[in-house]
Order: structure tokens, then sequence, then C-alpha cells
């Protein structure tokens, strides 16, 4: 499998563990450890025997006579519902165990008691098609006239066979037998499930004039579906009606209010939550301290982060495997590679075994820190887990940055032999790996592939593909990919036309270039910092006055930061160009705009001419502007960032 073929290829000596299942007769049949075959197959001829016989239509018709005159639990229930899977199995249908039931004399289908039974065994063996079958047999045979408890059954039913409408109309609006509180609160579940703001609401309503209050579970639950929708004005009202009705907030509603004010990026409003959470005497668990943790250290809030990493540890609170994957996602993602790795290291003493997360981490921070021969040792111990394609996509472009390409190629054809379906994370890390192997032709030719085949790709694969050639020197080769991703009218974003732009820029085309940002702009994509200060780079050098006066125009109108390299560049040609007036003027304009470094204010007299700034800096060679940073900015996307998404 995945492990074998890094054995094959590395030289690396890797274990196969991976768990898998074949089905022999009618069993499932471990490979990996020991099973008493013979047993399992002794069984098969036993359940193979009572199929055979009337024996389970007698117990269920016993059952059924005697559900007549109690109330049968859930054991019983329980034993039933093997019972009528054999049935199931031999008969196909509902109504042919109902004709076959009448046939040995079985006289209760009839009754209601037991024709209610009969379809609760249905439902406890989540058989919901065969239930629906035998309530509509029942009404039409044997004069079932259904009550809300059956009513409420058969909604539930069409809820999980994705007949939501069907289910609150036949539930809510029959008069004969009016809804209670079970028929409001099934449906309430259900829909908060799929997410159905309007059924929602309407039927909250009517299941507070009708005189019953949802259970704080399904409270709970509805909060969920609306914050998950982005509904907060409804939400904000059901927590008024929570606190209406005298509920008190659980830990898991205050997390999901967290939760959902971390991922909006509302981080001050969510530490407001976390102490009046602690105000109240109600205490956090572990999962919202680690979505509070994890928020403030995509914010670079590192300090406060570990703050309240200690307040956790310190409330008695021991961190899981989720809480150690998130640690070592951010510390990575914060340049702290050892510490991440130390978490790893640290697992293994709690007890906790790795997953395909936990190695999707750690080989971002062995790539961030560039400390490529620890890949070897994390292949090794990974062999313990089933991967996915997360991982698989990881490691597939950490090969790719270990000087590895080659090797990612071969990977790639080995994932798909796997039975992997490759995603635009995959082609992205295939298309990285034949650039940089130098296999420029292919790698144009599989991105025509894979574009033309997979309607559905995002800007992502177009901006790989241009920026891994622009980092190989083909400019003019990647202009043309980038081209033809414009003539065909892939969405591309900001991010996609500011590598094209830099294709072109960099093969000497300024002119194209030029015509492409205007391009950029009419389509409505707002230019970044990269894009602006490239571009302007680009006619300084080429001393276009128009173009460099139209840029810095746009660049005070967005409030977008001039680059030093620009500053000190449009410094030195301003002094030597009719462009002093206006340059002067603009810049006056940033720096009252913040819109200028704290260096460049300090090298900038206002009170004087910029001469002072010629004398002292030359000009700024191309090597350190913003070429390299907008290709390293936007020609991959971190998979532990996708892994962390999932997670």
């Amino acid at each position: 499998m995945i492990w074998s073929w890094l054995w094959a290829s590395t030289g690396i000596r890797i274990g196969l563990r991976l768990k898998r299942t074949q089905r022999v007769g009618g069993c499932v049949v471990c490979l990996c450890h020991q099973c008493d075959y013979s047993s399992q197959k002794q069984k098969g001829k036993v359940k193979w025997t009572l199929s055979r016989s009337p024996s389970d239509l007698v117990a269920l018709s016993l059952f059924l006579w005697s559900a007549q005159r109690r109330h049968p639990d859930t054991v019983a229930l329980d034993d039933m519902v093997t019972v009528l899977r054999r049935l199931s199995e031999r008969y196909n249908t509902a109504p042919a165990i109902l004709s076959e039931l009448e046939s040995i004399g079985c006289g209760c289908l009839t009754n209601p008691k037991s024709q209610l039974v009969f379809l609760r065994i249905y439902w406890r063996a989540g058989m919901y098609g065969m239930l629906f079958e035998a309530y509509h047999h029942m009404q039409a045979a044997y004069t079932f006239v259904p009550d809300t408890f059956a009513r409420n059954l058969l909604m539930d039913v069409l809820f999980r066979i994705g007949k939501p409408h069907v289910a609150v109309t036949l539930s809510l609006f029959n008069h004969s037998h009016p809804p209670n509180f079970f028929t409001f609160n099934i449906a309430l579940l259900h829909l908060s499930n799929l997410n159905h703001l309007p059924h929602i609401t309407r039927i909250l309503r009517l299941m507070l004039r009708a005189g019953y209050s949802p259970p704080p579970l399904t409270f709970q639950t509805l909060l969920n579906s609306l914050c998950k929708i982005n509904a907060l004005p409804q939400a904000y009202q059901l927590l008024a009606l929570m606190t209406a009705l005298g509920i008190n907030f659980s830990v898991n509603i205050w997390t999901i209010l967290i939760h959902n004010y971390c991922k909006s990026g509302r981080l001050h409003v969510a530490t407001n939550l976390f102490h009046n959470m602690l105000l109240t005497g109600c205490s956090p668990n572990i999962v919202t301290y680690t979505n509070l943790f994890k928020a403030l250290m995509h914010s670079n809030m590192v300090t406060r982060a570990f703050r309240l990493f200690n307040a956790m540890l310190s409330a008695g609170q021991i961190p899981d495997l989720i809480l150690c994957n998130v640690l070592i996602h951010c510390l990575s993602k914060a340049g702290r590679c050892q510490d991440a790795i130390q978490v790893f290291l640290s697992l293994s003493e709690r007890n906790f075994k790795p997953d395909s997360y936990t190695f999707t981490s750690l080989l971002s921070a062995i790539c961030l820190s560039r400390k490529f021969y620890l890949l070897p040792d994390l292949i090794l111990v990974s062999r313990q887990i089933d991967a996915d394609l997360v991982f698989c996509n990881a490691l597939l472009s950490s090969l790719t940055k270990a000087e590895l390409p080659s090797l990612a190629v071969g990977f790639f054809d080995h994932m798909i032999h796997e039975g992997f379906v490759p995603d635009k994370y995959s082609f992205a890390g295939l298309l990285s790996a034949l650039c940089a192997a130098r296999r420029f032709d292919e790698a144009v030719n599989v991105y025509r592939g894979v574009v033309m085949s997979y309607h559905d790709t995002d800007a992502h694969i177009h901006t790989v593909i241009t920026g891994e050639l622009i980092k190989a020197g083909k400019y003019h080769k990647a202009a043309g990919v980038f081209k033809f991703a414009v003539m065909n009218k892939y969405p591309l974003d900001n991010v996609a036309y500011t590598v094209g732009i830099c294709a072109l820029l960099r093969g000497g085309r300024t002119q194209e270039a030029s015509t492409l940002y205007d391009r950029m702009k009419d389509n409505g994509l707002k230019p970044s910092v990269h894009t602006c200060n490239m571009i302007l780079f680009a006619f300084c050098k080429e001393r276009d006055l128009q173009m460099i006066k139209q840029i810095l125009q746009e660049m005070v109108d967005s409030r977008i930061q001039l680059s030093d390299t620009n500053f000190f560049n449009l410094c030195k040609y301003a002094c030597r160009s009719d462009l002093y007036l206006s340059a002067f003027k603009l810049l006056a304009e940033m720096r009252d705009l913040k819109l200028l470094s704290p260096k460049a204010l300090h090298e900038l007299n206002f009170g004087r001419h910029t001469e002072c700034v010629q004398t002292k800096h030359k000009h700024q060679a191309e090597a350190n502007t913003e070429w390299n940073q907008i290709l390293d900015a936007s020609s991959s996307e971190d998979l532990s960032d996708v892994a962390a998404s999932v997670g």
C-alpha cells in the first residue's frame, strides 16, 4: 500500500499494518487479527437453518399478540429486530411479511397496539423504507387508523428518507390528530440538521403557541444550526427566548457561541463571552479552550494563547488529541517548529495515538523549519495510521519541498493506483513536482487536462502552475498558460491575476501586464498590496511617468501601503524628472494616511528636498522587490490549513 511503496522507493523499512477486511461468505473476516473462522461458518449455517423454518413468524406473531396486553420493553423490541431482519431477508417486503403472518393464523394484525408495535420494530431496526411500506399497507388492508404517536413515527421516517416537506405537512396540519410535544421536537431536531431556517422559525412559533417549550438539548441544536448558516439575528432571538424561559446556558451553548465568533473573526466578542461564561459559574470544557486557543494563535496573540492554555491546565483540564493537533498546527504556523515537534514527541507520554491530522500538521512544521532530514523518521512512525487524502497531499508537497520531485511524481502515481481520488491539492502537488523536476511540457499538459476534465477547478490550480513556471524562469511559458486560463474564462481570483501579471513583467511585457491589470479591476477584483507594489516597481523601472502617477493615486485611494523598495526608488527617480512635484504631493498624502513604513518615514524629511534620500540610498535591485514575495505567498497553500478546516 502507501507505506510499502515508500519503503520500496526510499529504502526506508516501514512495517505494513494497514487494517483491511474482506467479506467471506456472510461474515466479515479481519485479515490482521486471528479469528475463529470455523465458528463464523457455523453461525452462518445456523442462520440459514433458522431462516428456513417458520419459527421467526411464530415468534413475531406471539410478540404482537402479547403487545395487546402489556407494553413491550426495549430489550424485547431489540430481540424482535433480529427476527424481523431475518424475515425481511426472506420475504423482501413488509406486505409479504404481513401476508405470511396472516397465513399462520396471526389474528392481531387489526389490533391498533399490535400494529403500532410492528411499526416500532421496523423503526428500531432502521428499516425506514419498509416501515413506510407497512404503514400504508396496514391502512389499506387492516383498517389501521394512525394516532399522533404513529404519525410522529412516520414523520421521523419521512425526514430520514429525504422528504422533509411531506413530513412537516403530515404531522403539523392534521386536525384529527393534533401534534403533541414530540411532534414539534422531532421536527425541530431534523430541520436543524437540515439547516432549514424558514421551517425552523415557523415550527418554533407553532410549538410555543401550543404551550410547549423545547428542552435545553433542542435549544442547543437549534442554536448550532443558526450559527452554522450565519443567521445571527435569529440566534440572538433564540438566546433571548432561552433567557425569558429561564433556561441556563450550558457549557455546550457557550462553546457554540464562542466558536462561531472566533470563526467570524470577532475575537474580542469571543473572549468577552468566555469571561462572562466564567462569571456565571459555568466551567469551560476542553472544546471551549481549544476553539479560543486556536483563534488567539491564528491572530498572532501567542502570549495570550498560552496564558489561556496554562489557565486550562490549572483548572484541571487535560489536553486531548485534538488540542495537541491544534498545538502542533499553530506552533508550526507561528514559526515555533521545534516546539511543535516536542508536542508531537509528548503524545506517547499521554498515551495518545497520532492520527492523520497529527502527521499532516507535523509535515508542515518540518517543511517550515526546512528540517527535511526528519521526513524518513516521520514516514516510519506514521505507518500505524490509515493514510487519508489530506495526509497524502501533504506528503506529496513535502517531497517536492525536500527537493525530491521525482519521488513526489512517483508517489502521486501510487496514490492513484491505491484508489485515492485526487483533488485540487493533489493536482497542485503534482504540477509543482513536475516543474521542480524540470518536466515543464508534461506539467503544462497535465494542467490543461485537469482544467478541461474537472469543471469545478478553482483559481488555485492556475496560480500554482503559473507561479511554478515563473520560479523556474519560464516566464513566457507561464504567461502563455495564464493567457489560456483567461481566454477560456476559468475562475480567477486576485492572487491568480497577480501571478499572471508577474509572469508578464518578468518576461519584459510591461504593456501586456498593464492591460491585464486593468482587466483584473474591470472584473471587480481589488488589487492587493503585492499587486500594486509589483506593477509600480515595473513602471518605475520603465520610467513611465503617467502610469507611476496612476498607480500611486490608486494606492492612495485604496489605502495601500507603499513598499520601502518602491519608496526609495521613487524618491531617487523623482529627483531627476518632472515627477518630483506629483511624487512629493502623493508621498506627503501617504504619510498622512500612514501608508509609509516607519523606515520610510524616518528617511523622509518633508521640510527639505528629496535629494537627501537619493544620496543615502542606491537604486534598489530587482532581487529585493515584490517579485519573489508574491510567488512565495501565493504559489501554494499549506495543507495543514486544509486539515485544520476539516478537523
